[in-house]
């Protein structure tokens, strides 16, 4: 890494809560913030196209995350979800797995994720990576686990030669702590941006507003989003 790349961080960007909240939480950090997302099937699609949006509203909250924010990438893993037959990546039922993982868990998505992300990063002289995984409050997926993450770094570090650092500033708090994380990156304004203009909801849906944001209202992310939407509000009491 050359020292102009100590300040530069790409950020795992898929248009959710939990990830605008860490582009947020990048842009208030490093000097040049860059996103990447991923197109692999999934069945929430649609929250690839609030990426742009997020970005653009992002930038006009704050002239500093103006000029920070840099390039979007995007990059085609189709084959994962080929490969997957996940409910994320089909019109699946949602349903709890012989293994004791939701049907939802798509088999290495987070180490792929991170794998691209950091010969991206290598490519554009980054060395601080983003990921908005949290074992606090999620569905039980073994590549969101903090071990996991912390052994991937040093992974990715071996076989790159060199010095990535992966943060992952969600890990340890639950979903109204994250939008306690959003009041104090940007007040009221970064919270209504996220919760109108994010998606989180497994089945894509944007037809349906609730107070926390869109969604289905009965998916696990949005079973998520909306008990920590509640408990967020009834800390503000």
């Amino acid at each position: 890494m050359t020292a102009s790349s100590q300040n530069r961080a790409l950020v795992l960007f898929s248009g959710g809560q939990d990830s605008a909240t860490c582009l947020a939480w990048a842009l208030a950090r490093f000097d040049h913030v860059e996103t990447v997302g991923f197109a692999y099937g999934q069945r929430h699609a649609v929250e690839l196209e609030c990426r742009e949006t997020l970005r653009r509203s992002f930038a006009a909250l704050s002239p500093l995350w103006a000029e920070r924010l840099g390039p979007d990438h995007t990059i085609d893993l189709a084959s994962l979800g080929a490969l997957s037959d996940t409910a994320l990546t089909s019109d699946a039922e949602i349903t709890m797995s012989e293994n004791g993982l939701p049907n939802t868990f798509v088999p290495g998505r987070n180490l792929i994720f991170l794998t691209f992300a950091a010969a991206l990063g290598f490519r554009r002289g980054m060395k601080h990576i983003i990921t908005g995984v949290c074992e606090t409050d999620y569905s039980g997926y073994p590549d969101c686990r903090d071990d996991t993450i912390k052994a991937l770094q040093v992974a990715l570090n071996l076989g790159m030669e060199q010095r990535f650092v992966l943060h992952t500033p969600l890990m340890w708090i639950d979903k109204a702590q994250t939008w306690q994380l959003c009041e104090e990156l940007g007040g009221a304004p970064l919270i209504d941006t996220i919760r109108q203009q994010s998606h989180s909801c497994y089945k894509g849906d944007r037809t349906h507003e609730h107070a926390w944001g869109y969604g289905c209202g009965d998916c696990p992310a949005c079973d998520l989003r909306a008990e920590g939407w509640r408990r967020f509000q009834e800390g503000l009491s």
